[in-house]
């Protein structure tokens, strides 16, 4: 794992917009609405039909099926067939976004992502303030499946680029690949690439009602063998057709295709969107040979094991004056309650769901070295604390769409640890990281102070989020 590289801005949707649409397998029509978020934010999803309204993040943590589609599940929130949005959120760029349902499944719509990207591109995207952190792999990560004979490969490169590669030992499709060597291409060469399955795979879901929202319009139907008229008049009724045909190339009901190989480029966007899961962008060539809604999640979770297995060689924050900061001291001061002199935060540099960085610049103009050690001004380390806490606290409100009406309360300090004297002129860089997600309004964080490369100080903080009228 190479050290992060910060290759450009984050961005959000420039305002909030609705789709409603059919669900493919469980039939149910749905109202989504995406909605911009702060950096950091990442993707998640919000069931509003839900009692508490429960948010799924877009996690590979979080899968729970892979059988017809991708399905997460978290405090008893499912979202199934997320993989055609996230794609679509991927190929332009977009990295903070939530998305309100009220049924347990994302629309269908054409089968592809062209509707969601042309819902996206019409209402606006915007970029933000924060970088985005991409990984970039510095050896090959390989998993294969010998049971499903899939075979897929990470190589590190300077960009993200897919290959895909499909054969189904059919005489319709025979063997197809696509590739996808710049994710500024994705919204022309892969979005408008529609699901596919085979006649006899349509024939075991109809029989078995798995896809109550199915329809020949939002799905090539590859037919590899002989139809007969009585079967062609079962499938018309089911879709409420005057009639249904097999005619160019064996696809059912003469649909076009966008381009020949299309099913290769759509199991490419099916590989974008289930890897979007691996919750950190990646620079690497993704090689799938014959990759399915399982492999590329088994996938997604060895990246991301290896990301954070390796994460550790480039944890120590970097903190570069030239770059503008997330927050400046006047929003900082604005977030939280401290003022002069007690507020002990003057930048945010990093900020994402479950870490942030801030600075202290230490000056000997401070107030506390008046009294503390005036012949040896050291800075006490219970400040460090402090300042430790109150860069938690923008961590904690982060995940709130309304901090300006919360405050944190801090309720415990452990394992509290001061290796080396922080002293006028240093530059503290603060840094902390959830140890679990925040549950009823408590937070729990390790909390690291670096001087330079050196960790001066750290400990694990608690909080508590209170709703300002409820204290």
């Amino acid at each position: 794992m190479q050290n992060h590289s910060l290759t450009s801005k984050q961005h959000t949707l420039k305002t909030h917009f609705t789709l409603s649409g059919v669900g493919l397998h469980t039939g149910h029509a749905v109202n989504m609405t995406l909605k911009p978020a702060n950096p950091g934010f990442g993707i998640r999803f919000q069931r509003v039909d839900l009692p508490g309204q429960p948010v799924v993040k877009a996690d590979v943590d979080y899968v729970v099926d892979t059988s017809r589609g991708t399905t997460l599940e978290h405090d008893g929130a499912r979202v199934s067939t997320v993989e055609h949005l996230l794609a679509a959120l991927v190929g332009l760029g977009i990295d903070n976004v939530l998305i309100e349902l009220d049924g347990p499944e994302i629309p269908i719509m054409d089968g592809s992502s062209r509707e969601f990207i042309d819902a996206i591109e019409r209402e606006g995207v915007v970029e933000q303030e924060a970088h985005r952190v991409v990984y970039t792999l510095d050896q090959n990560i390989h998993f294969y499946d010998p049971v499903k004979n899939v075979d897929m490969l990470a190589v590190p490169a300077p960009e993200y680029q897919i290959t895909t590669m499909i054969d189904f030992n059919s005489p319709v499709l025979g063997t197809q690949h696509a590739v996808l060597k710049n994710m500024g291409d994705f919204k022309k060469e892969i979005a408008p690439c529609r699901t596919f399955c085979f006649l006899h795979e349509l024939e075991y879901l109809l029989d078995n009602n798995l896809i109550k929202g199915g329809d020949v319009s939002n799905a090539i139907v590859v037919v590899d063998k002989v139809v007969s008229e009585k079967e062609l008049e079962r499938l018309a009724h089911v879709f409420n057709k005057q009639k249904i045909e097999v005619k160019q190339e064996g696809i059912l009901n003469n649909i076009q295709l966008h381009y020949s190989n299309e099913p290769a480029r759509h199991k490419l966007l099916d590989v974008v969107g289930d890897l979007a899961l691996i919750g950190y962008p990646i620079n690497a060539h993704i090689f799938a040979s014959r990759p399915g809604h399982a492999t590329n999640v088994e996938f997604a979770r060895k990246i991301k094991q290896y990301i954070k297995k390796n994460k550790h060689l480039s944890d120590i924050p970097q903190y570069d004056p030239n770059q503008p900061p997330i927050y400046d001291i006047n929003h900082i001061e604005k977030s939280l309650p401290h003022k002069y002199p007690f507020l002990l935060v003057d930048k945010i540099i990093e900020l994402s769901d479950h870490h942030v960085v801030g600075v202290k610049n230490v000056t000997f103009n401070e107030q506390f070295f008046q009294g503390h050690f005036p012949g040896n001004p050291v800075m006490p380390g219970v400040l460090q604390l402090e300042a430790l806490a109150q860069a938690g606290g923008i961590l904690a409100l982060n995940n709130i769409s309304d901090p300006e009406n919360y405050d944190t309360y801090f309720l415990k300090i452990d394992k509290a640890k001061f290796k080396q004297k922080v002293i006028p002129g240093d530059t503290l860089i603060l840094k902390l990281e959830l140890l679990s997600p925040i549950r009823r309004g408590i937070c729990e964080m390790k909390g690291q102070a670096y001087v330079g490369n050196k960790l001066a100080t750290e400990a694990e903080l608690v909080a508590q989020i209170v709703r300002k009228d409820k204290k």
